[in-house]
């Protein structure tokens, strides 16, 4: 099921800008009885893909920017580009925060 987080990335922010359009959200009748079955994944790796996901958006973001201050691309797709990459960022530091929440109360667990 970890492994098919990629499958869901346009509802959780960590999609391409080209990928954030109601289509691909609607896509997740896709899913199989096999995207639900366990993988052998480990967390790790996941989170590790993630974050790859997430300096990718901020690269396309990045230079589609540049683009358009080459004139070479409308403003309409940096800007697509530049809030795809911003809600990916933002999902990363929840996500941040919330493993260093949970690593803070095992801490504070007695032994």
């Amino acid at each position: 099921m970890i492994d098919k987080i990629s499958g869901m990335s346009a509802l959780s922010g960590l999609a391409g800008p080209r990928e954030t359009d109601m289509a691909s959200a609607a896509g997740m009748s896709n899913l199989t009885a096999a995207a639900v079955a366990p993988s052998p994944s480990s967390f790790a790796e996941t989170m590790k893909s993630l974050g790859e996901g997430v300096v990718s958006n901020l690269k396309v973001a990045e230079g589609q920017s540049f683009a358009a201050i080459r004139g070479e691309v409308p403003t309409r797709e940096v800007v697509d580009a530049i809030m795809a990459a911003e809600q990916s960022l933002q999902t990363a530091v929840a996500i941040r925060d919330k493993m260093v929440t949970a690593y803070l109360e095992i801490a504070r667990m007695q032994i």
